[in-house]
């Protein structure tokens, strides 16, 4: 790996560290903002995926050499050979920033040693028992541990629940005899990457920030300023930390609405589209939201837990919130519904119905198949004894136990044509609708992708 910057040196003693004076930490507070305003920083990105990845090379676009600490060595290895696998960052000009020594990617610690800014971007799934798991920001921290030196500034951007920067991260890192405020800077600033949005991305989305005293914030506000064109503070960490899940849940809880009255729709032979168009004519309190498989995505469907978690902690139950959780989980059932339902009108079983899901990703256009619906209807559909097959031009293989790992079929006339039942359930822009429908013989479609294209054919097609 090309080095971008030469290490300040060993470690410094617990003992030395203790006795850091006051003065040297002021002196060391106005370099490193002086430094970051003259984007001359060493700025370490933890994580080299959708969030890590994209404010590296935004970083490096106005000017930091960043280094990007990646474990994954195929990810690594591909930035580093100039391949993007985030929609919006494209490979010539990922290429470019390594070609310049402007960025480079590695999965060891010596990436670390001699950072000033160092930004934690690394992922917050769900345990086994939906609860969250935050083990990677726990090996980040530990990882940091290790090479962090006075005049430092920590900022976790993962999304997790209040308190993670103070009651986790910050205990980890004074472990080291070094002190939050005093000897390095720690803060939290949720990412909003919202991957394949055309409209908004690092640039002209504000970024909310935090820190855990004046000195953090003020650092932590001049880095971002760098990258975005708005900065938001607020008073703490925990409040970002809030922030970002409150965001997400309203989403999470209004799609849930949507869900539930395409439910209602179903079973008063209504159509749930044509009152969501009718009803976003109105100029003024209402905000349309749209029914579909089930949200994905690492935020939309994790956050709800993650707040709900932390709640039970304070003796607070979030029953709104839970019961939208569980409207949204129950969604891919009720498509499981509808194909047997479909099924029917033709008087086939599912049982040996060949089955054709079109879109696994859990939003069009782009690959990332993260808590999608597809992963929890496919095992569904092999539970009944369905056959089942899978296209998407952006997930060209799936891997998951039930009903195992599977690879994208071509989509051709002769798989439409031959498919019991073809379930639209990612609508990518990519899609040739208008030979689906008349190539296949029974659609289920999940996302109005038929219809608000004004599409029809031979099909016979039923809504969500």
């Amino acid at each position: 790996m090309v080095d971008l910057w030469h290490a300040k040196g060993k470690t410094m003693s617990t003992s030395l560290i203790n006795g850091a004076t006051r003065s040297s930490a002021k002196r060391n507070f106005e370099t490193l903002r002086d430094r970051i305003g003259q984007r001359e920083a060493r700025v370490v990105i933890m994580g080299g995926g959708y969030v890590g990845l994209t404010l590296a090379v935004e970083a490096a676009r106005t000017g930091f050499h960043v280094k990007c600490f990646e474990i994954d060595r195929e990810r690594a290895l591909a930035i580093n050979n100039g391949e993007s696998q985030v929609p919006g960052i494209g490979d010539e000009e990922l290429g470019a920033l390594v070609n310049s020594g402007s960025l480079v990617c590695g999965d060891g610690l010596t990436l670390l040693q001699g950072a000033e800014v160092i930004i934690i971007c690394v992922a917050t799934p769900l345990n086994t028992s939906r609860e969250p798991d935050t083990s990677q920001i726990t090996a980040a921290a530990a990882s940091i541990s290790h090479c962090l030196e006075p005049g430092t500034l920590v900022v976790l951007e993962s999304t997790t629940y209040p308190g993670t920067t103070e009651e986790l991260v910050k205990p980890v890192l004074e472990a080291t005899g070094l002190k939050a405020e005093r000897d390095f800077w720690l803060g939290y600033s949720p990412e909003r990457v919202d991957p394949g949005n055309e409209r908004f991305g690092m640039r002209n989305t504000p970024k909310v920030v935090s820190g855990v005293g004046p000195q953090s914030l003020e650092l932590v506000e001049a880095f971002y300023e760098t990258v975005a064109d708005s900065v938001v503070p607020v008073s703490s960490p925990a409040a970002a930390e809030l922030v970002k899940l409150y965001e997400n849940i309203f989403r999470n809880i209004n799609i849930a609405f949507a869900n539930e009255m395409a439910l209602l729709c179903d079973h008063m032979k209504l159509d749930i589209w044509e009152i969501i168009q009718a009803a976003s004519t109105k100029p003024y309190g209402f905000m349309p939201f749209y029914p579909g498989p089930g949200p994905g995505g690492h935020c939309i469907p994790v956050d709800p837990h993650y707040l709900s978690w932390k709640a039970r902690q304070h003796d607070f139950h979030c029953k709104f919130i839970e019961l939208a959780s569980s409207i949204n989980d129950d969604m891919p059932r009720h498509v499981l519904g509808k194909v047997s339902e479909a099924l029917n009108l033709l008087g086939k079983p599912i049982r040996d119905s060949l089955i054709l899901v079109l879109g696994v990703a859990y939003k069009p256009d782009i690959g990332d198949v993260r808590e999608s619906a597809a992963l929890r209807l496919l095992p569904l559909l092999e539970k009944q004894g369905a056959q089942i097959a899978y296209h998407d031009p952006h997930v060209q293989a799936l891997q998951m136990p039930n009903p195992g790992n599977l690879k994208s079929t071509p989509l051709t006339p002769e798989i439409l044509g031959k498919a019991d039942c073809v379930v639209i359930l990612t609508d990518h822009s990519s899609y040739p609708y208008e030979e689906i429908v008349e190539q296949a013989s029974l659609v289920v479609d999940c996302r109005n992708a038929l219809g608000k294209r004004g599409i029809s054919g031979r099909a016979t097609v039923l809504s969500l």
